[in-house]
């Protein structure tokens, strides 16, 4: 290849690196402009965001280099270079700060996650141990035949019968509800711990990399 196409293929790399390093500037421009971080949705919200685009910028960074390598090999510290040493090292330091904010938020909304649910199974609880008793089905007959609900013909062997099948059919769907909300506290749980701290690492460490290379 000739060295007229090195220097047009990374007039190229570069042009598309600085292209997703703004694509980034913008998606986080966007959440700025309704900066609240007393809100910890909005804060929440603005670490996802950094923190799922930012391995955008990490390819524009390194299309950058590339292009600097085929265009300008022997080149030292060029404003460019400068320039993207810069920018990886404000990214990887913004990595650093988000791996605690989401561990803490990460804990924060598991907290809420597992109150919600011990409630849930402390009313599910609740609710069996009525169903085993006599007297809990029987107020469960009253009510049931106030809001008529039962036959007024229908013995009161029947009438209980009749009641604890349905006690029990809606007993065994609650139940199941809890079950999948379980696993989808696990699950997202995993999600944030993998894909949000797990990424902010790996990020800070490949950013922290491109300053090096970019500023040695």
């Amino acid at each position: 290849m000739s060295t007229a196409s090195f220097g047009r293929l990374g007039h190229l790399l570069r042009g598309l690196g600085l292209t997703l390093v703004a694509l980034l500037a913008l998606q986080l421009l966007g959440l700025l402009t309704a900066a609240n971080w007393s809100d910890d949705t909005y804060r929440q919200l603005f670490l996802e965001r950094l923190v799922t685009q930012s391995p955008m910028a990490l390819v524009g960074l390194l299309l950058v280099l590339f292009g600097l390598r085929l265009d300008l090999p022997n080149e030292g510290r060029t404003p460019l270079r400068w320039l993207v040493g810069l920018l990886a090292i404000a990214l990887a330091g913004a990595m650093v700060v988000a791996v605690p904010i989401t561990i803490s938020s990460d804990r924060a909304l598991s907290d809420q996650a597992d109150q919600q649910l011990s409630s849930r199974t402390g009313q599910l609880a609740m609710a069996k141990s009525q169903l085993a008793s006599p007297q809990g089905v029987d107020q469960f007959v009253q009510q049931a035949e106030q809001s008529g609900q039962l036959p007024a013909d229908a013995t009161p062997e029947l009438k209980r019968k009749l009641v604890r099948q349905v006690l029990e059919r809606q007993l065994k769907q609650a139940d199941q509800q809890l079950q999948q909300q379980k696993q989808a506290r696990d699950l997202g749980a995993n999600q944030r711990r993998f894909g949000g701290t797990g990424t902010a690492m790996v990020l800070a460490i490949g950013f922290a990399l491109i300053a090096l290379v970019a500023l040695a």
